[in-house]
């Protein structure tokens, strides 16, 4: 840790026996377990508008099947227009087998590179692009601030999709918030930008030994399986979700709705002592 406090405010109790495993100069009454914020929009309803605004506002298709694919930063994924590519022709090849499927790409909002331009052209008919509303305060990741605009267009995104695809991304939440199943791309590409990375290397995270189950999530392993897999998940995967939910109520304190009322009450009652 950069900053040593006098108190933590964590996740989970898994998150508080991590901080005090790691740091074991830490007491245990120096960390509060209050859950996260970032999940809280998601159990608000006022923040949903009909699905009938939300598709004519960004020109979607009232008769497709939407699947969300949440782009990465370049550093975590450097050839993640690769991979949309090939959630693309996932798309194309179950289209011509009678369904009716699109693409929402959401990307990264700390990625502000021209990267995706060639496959969001290409794909113009399957991918409609529906960028974060973050403001840019500086030229570097850590300068450009969400919105409360954002959380609401983020929610009707996920409420909107039937699924997101992505790597090791903690959207996986928010859609199990949903009751909807994440896919996780786990291979890599050919002629690689940056050869010597591997997803692998993301997956082998030490906060990924945190998943309950390989089967919290659908795996990516090759491309060739992606348009399976995606059908796979819209006949539905009650064990995938559930799992999800599961490995979400482990990282996050529920009821995730009531973080910001415990971090608030915690805060005055460090100050009141």
């Amino acid at each position: 840790m950069i900053v040593d406090c006098e108190n933590y405010f964590v996740w989970s109790d898994f998150m508080k026996e991590e901080l005090l495993k790691y740091y074991s100069y830490i007491t245990e009454d120096q960390v509060i377990v209050t859950g996260t914020t970032q999940f809280e929009p998601h159990l608000t309803p006022s923040l949903l508008v009909p699905k009938e605004d939300f598709f004519a506002k960004y020109n979607l298709d009232m008769q497709k099947k939407y699947i969300c694919y949440s782009g990465d930063d370049i550093t975590t994924s450097p050839d993640d227009e690769r991979y949309l590519e090939d959630v693309a022709l996932g798309i194309e090849k179950l289209n011509r087998n009678n369904y009716n499927l699109g693409v929402i790409f959401r990307r990264s909002p700390a990625d502000f590179s021209d990267r995706y331009d060639a496959v969001l052209e290409k794909f113009s008919e399957i991918i409609v692009s529906i960028d974060p509303l973050w403001v840019q305060k500086g030229n570097s990741w850590n300068t450009v601030m969400p919105t409360a605009e954002d959380l609401a267009l983020q929610v009707n995104i996920i409420s909107n999709c039937e699924m997101v695809i992505n790597i090791a991304s903690s959207m996986i939440f928010d859609f199990a918030v949903f009751n909807k199943p994440c896919l996780y791309v786990n291979y890599n590409v050919l002629n690689s930008k940056k050869p010597d990375w591997s997803s692998q290397t993301v997956y082998n995270f030490v906060h990924f030994r945190s998943m309950p189950s390989q089967e919290s999530v659908i795996w990516l392993t090759n491309p060739a399986m992606v348009a399976d897999e995606i059908e796979k998940a819209l006949n539905g995967v009650p064990i995938i979700i559930q799992s999800a939910k599961d490995w979400f109520k482990k990282i996050n304190k529920h009821p995730a709705q009531d973080a910001s009322r415990r971090i608030w009450d915690s805060i005055t009652l460090i100050i009141s002592n």
